[in-house]
C-alpha cells in the first residue's frame, strides 16, 4: 500500500496564463478548485463537455524525470496541472476513489501532453511527459486542499 504527499497546488484564472502556486484551494464537486479557469468555464478546454477536468494531478517524480531524461526543466507549475504529488502512483489511480485530505477524488483519465501544453511550456515536453503527464480527476467529496495533505487510496 502507497501513501503519497500533496507537494503543491496551482491555479490559474484564465486560459494560457502561467499558474499561481496556492497553500490551499476549495475544491468544488462538479465545478473544481475555486479561482481556478476550469472552475470559471475560463480554461481552453471548457466548451469542450468531458468528464475529469475538475482537477488535474501530476507526479512530482515524472517532472524530476524530466531534467534527468530529457535534460528539460520545468517547475512545478508548468505542466498546468492543478496538484503536484509525491508517493502516488496517479497511472494506477484511473475508476478509482482516492483522498488528498479531507477531499475525495475518483481518478477518470490520463491526462496525455498535448502539442497545446508544449507550446505553454518548453519544446521537447510533449514527448518526454507521455504517458507520465497525469491523472484527470473528479471531485467525489468537497473540501480544502492544502499543501502537505497526505494522499492515500481508499
Amino acid at each position: 500500500m502507497w501513501k503519497g504527499t500533496l507537494v503543491s497546488i496551482h491555479i490559474a484564472p484564465e486560459a494560457t496564463v502561467p499558474l499561481q502556486s496556492v497553500t490551499a484551494a476549495r475544491a468544488v464537486a462538479g465545478k473544481g478548485l475555486e479561482g481556478d479557469r476550469y472552475f470559471t468555464g475560463r480554461g481552453t478546454w471548457s466548451t469542450h463537455p468531458g468528464l475529469g477536468r475538475e482537477v488535474t494531478l501530476i507526479e512530482c517524480e515524472a517532472i524530476e524525470a524530466l531534467e534527468r531524461e530529457s535534460n528539460l526543466k520545468l517547475e512545478l507549475g508548468e505542466p498546468r496541472r492543478n496538484l503536484v504529488t509525491r508517493g502516488v502512483p496517479l497511472n494506477h489511480l484511473v475508476g478509482r476513489e482516492f483522498r488528498v485530505g479531507e477531499v475525495r477524488l475518483r481518478g477518470i483519465r490520463l491526462c496525455e501532453p498535448c502539442k497545446h501544453l508544449e507550446g505553454l511550456t518548453k519544446a521537447g515536453a510533449k514527448d518526454a511527459l507521455l504517458h507520465r503527464a497525469g491523472l484527470r480527476t473528479e471531485i467525489v467529496r468537497e473540501g480544502i486542499l492544502r499543501v502537505g495533505d497526505p494522499i492515500e487510496e481508499v
